[in-house]
């Protein structure tokens, strides 16, 4: 796991908690640093301040999703709902804002690598569209028409989501409280953002995979394979 956070007390409080969690961490204050790690693989979660002082933070966000997925807790003082919409819909898994509880902050942390891990569904390994789709979980993998979706991890969330009980109607709320395990204001529409993105990635065919059930939420539209 690594921390970048530039304040070093601050750093040194969030390493300190996360270890007595038991979970491995490295840290840095240099948005430089952290492309460096990011580019050399096997970091498996960051925690990420926005505020460097050398690097966007957003640059460093956007690093964690250039090739393989690597979700993102972001941590920042940038604080209002537009703000916390735009890191959302820019791949963050999950948004705390400073001040903040550190035990609150592992929680999250803990919560974003459990459904990154292929738990947010129950598909297992499945096919749906006639063989079109294929959902695989323990490789976290997902393949259309041959093809394998580099998706976020929350695109992979609202997928295997969606596909545990295709044509079941699920509401805004319980995708973001299935996805992401809370709700925040305006989570409508961050999740109409990330279906949105997602649709993107499935092709000319996606509103009839993904569909829009007006006044209610989402479903998926392609039934499993049997």
């Amino acid at each position: 796991m690594l921390v970048v956070e530039d304040d070093r007390e601050l750093r040194d409080v969030v390493r300190r908690y996360l270890e007595r969690a038991g979970h491995a961490v490295h840290t840095t204050g240099s948005g430089a640093e952290a492309l460096s790690r990011l580019a050399a693989g096997g970091v498996d979660l960051v925690v990420l301040d926005l505020g460097l002082p050398d690097v966007d933070g957003l640059e460093v966000l956007a690093a964690a999703h250039d090739g393989p997925q690597v979700p993102v807790v972001v941590l920042t003082a940038r604080s209002t709902v537009e703000e916390r919409i735009d890191g959302l819909r820019r791949g963050a898994d999950d948004y705390v804002t400073k001040p903040f509880s550190p035990t609150e902050l592992v929680l999250r942390v803990e919560a974003v690598l459990h459904r990154t891990h292929g738990t947010a569904g129950s598909v297992a390994s499945a096919c749906f569209g006639g063989g079109r789709l294929r959902l695989d979980e323990q490789r976290h993998e997902a393949v259309l028409d041959g093809d394998r979706l580099d998706l976020t991890p929350t695109e992979w969330g609202l997928l295997t989501t969606l596909a545990a009980a295709p044509g079941r109607v699920y509401s805004r709320y319980e995708l973001i409280n299935r996805v992401r395990g809370y709700e925040f204001p305006g989570y409508e529409r961050t999740i109409d953002s990330h279906v949105k993105n997602l649709r993107r990635k499935l092709g000319p065919d996606a509103a009839g995979v993904v569909e829009t059930v007006l006044g209610v939420g989402y479903r998926l539209g392609w039934t499993r394979d049997r």
